[in-house]
């Protein structure tokens, strides 16, 4: 079973995200929290597998959530769920430590299978809030150490890589750009080589926080 803590400052939306969360019989939601300081009390304790947290609270917001999580050591990997397609707070949510972000009109499958990804140590990102992570990451200038990544890139690898953020397969992009799809999995090898990252999962955690997708 999948151990899951539920953070939302809404009741009803707490009790119908645990009711669905229900039905699905290798999740087990173990507690609830109603703000950020309950979250901070509660995780720790509970030690839960995922951690499904509202981006927007009063007292203690899912940035401040995450980022004091981390510092003490306590942070589970995190999917944020968020009624607001708001890139900015996406990028500083991911910055902050969070594997994950859907909106919360995300279907109870899809909603499932993230929390089974995480629990997987992958990640999950709804396609819907890669759009505007990617209008987001274009408004961040890249950094000196990222100058060399960004460089190495070529346009078709660059290209390959925002399709990898927004959750395409390999088969799917080789439609999308019209190549064969050893052609794009020989650019994914190079894009893994370049990112320093295991997965393509990783790879595109990555680009989304150093912002190699300018």
């Amino acid at each position: 079973m999948i151990r899951v803590v539920l953070v939302d400052d809404q009741t009803l939306v707490r009790q119908g995200i645990r009711g669905l969360l229900e039905l699905v019989p290798d999740i087990d939601v173990v507690g609830e929290a109603s703000n950020g300081e309950d979250a901070l009390e509660k995780v720790p304790a509970l030690k839960p597998d995922v951690l499904l947290l509202d981006i927007r609270m009063p007292r203690l917001d899912g940035i401040a959530v995450l980022e004091a999580l981390r510092k003490a050591n306590a942070l589970k990997p995190t999917l944020v769920l968020t009624t607001f397609d708001d890139g900015d707070a996406a990028i500083a949510a991911i910055k902050a430590g969070a594997k994950g972000l859907m909106l919360k009109d995300v279907s109870l499958e899809d909603l499932a299978q993230a929390i089974r990804a995480l629990a997987d140590d992958k990640t999950a990102f709804q396609p819907a809030i890669t759009e505007s992570l990617m209008a987001a990451i274009r408004r961040i200038p890249s950094t000196p150490s990222d100058s060399y990544v960004a460089e190495a890139l070529t346009a078709r690898e660059r290209e390959v890589l925002h399709l990898i953020c927004g959750g395409y397969s390999n088969k799917e992009i080789a439609d999308l750009l019209a190549l064969a799809e050893g052609t794009v999995k020989n650019h994914v090898s190079n894009l893994l080589l370049k990112l320093d990252a295991r997965d393509r999962t990783r790879a595109a955690l990555k680009a989304l926080q150093e912002g190699h997708l300018g």
